[in-house]
């Protein structure tokens, strides 16, 4: 396969990705020209948040050609979409793509991951690995089965992973649990394994509904996974949500409602220096503190008394 490359400056990147993909590109991507040199540019907002600028000063558009499509073709799709509606430049190239075994290529980045002392998160061509332990009731190991999809949550993330943990020290058996912002539905179905008589898990997004769903099933986890409309009326003894700090603060009266008095609620997705604000949030209804730390995310967590 072939790829169209072509240099763009930073008003017409997003233009010029749209035509590109419209005119038949398998794929576009956006790379910063000046990478790897001492002029490289520094593009990111928050974690788990796009950045404001979504191109670098100077931009290496490239493109994945289909089979036999005419480089000089695709290109000319460009026309008119120069700056202020001229003539699109014409310094592109065409470089061969080397065939690679991309199944191959992408398990190979995903690996099985601990988490704590008791919680392995296994890829399934990981499944027969001799090195992760066999999951039994006398050691209590949980092992689960998740393989990198759509939605979010691979057990990869600082925030999913201080979740995990808060799970497994306080889960002692027969709870009831809500995963608000499920994603993948890991927390939920780490809960199930670890105890818990039954679990809820919401997500705005159906893919994440039915991802978790899916990954319910095969881990043989009873999860009831929800649309935010369809959850019962009720409380949870806990109530776990790994989202961002703004929804977080958004979402502080119903969260916070949703726990029965006795109960706990487990918060994350927060950074560091939002912690303060967060916890002001839920002030009226739950006391939170920093229950955990890692690579600048915090874990909330608080007693509805």
């Amino acid at each position: 396969m072939r790829e169209l490359v072509l240099s763009c400056p930073e008003a017409q990147a997003e233009a010029w990705a749209d035509a590109l993909l419209e005119a038949g590109a398998l794929a576009v991507s956006v790379e910063d020209a000046d990478g790897d040199t001492e002029h490289e540019q520094a593009l990111f907002g928050e974690p788990g948040t796009e950045p404001e600028v979504q191109a670098w000063r100077r931009n290496r558009i490239v493109a994945l050609l289909p089979e036999g499509q005419d480089p000089a073709q695709m290109a000319a799709v460009l026309e008119g979409l120069g700056p202020e509606g001229g003539p699109a430049p014409v310094d592109w190239s065409v470089r061969e793509v080397p065939d690679e075994d991309w199944v191959r290529l992408t398990q190979s980045q995903f690996g099985p991951i601990a988490v704590g002392e008791r919680i392995w998160i296994v890829p399934s061509w990981h499944r027969e690995d001799a090195a992760v332990p066999v999951a039994g009731a006398a050691d209590g190991i949980v092992r689960i089965e998740l393989d990198p999809g759509l939605a979010f949550g691979t057990g990869s993330h600082p925030t999913t992973h201080l979740c995990l943990e808060w799970l497994a020290e306080h889960l002692r058996g027969g709870e009831t649990v809500l995963d608000y912002g499920c994603g993948s539905g890991i927390l939920a179905i780490a809960a199930h394994m670890l105890g818990a008589a039954r679990v809820h898990a919401v997500d705005i997004d159906e893919q994440a509904v039915l991802a978790t769903e899916r990954n319910a099933r095969s881990n043989r986890a009873r999860v009831e996974a929800w649309l935010p409309e369809g959850l019962p009326d009720g409380c949870s003894r806990i109530v776990v949500a790994n989202i961002l700090s703004n929804p977080l603060k958004v979402l502080a009266p119903m969260l916070a409602g949703r726990v029965e008095p006795g109960g706990s609620l487990v918060l994350s997705g927060v950074l560091e220096r939002q912690a303060g604000e967060v916890a002001a949030a839920y002030a009226p209804w739950i006391a939170l503190e920093v229950w955990g730390a890692r690579d600048g995310w915090v874990c909330l967590a608080g007693r509805r008394t």
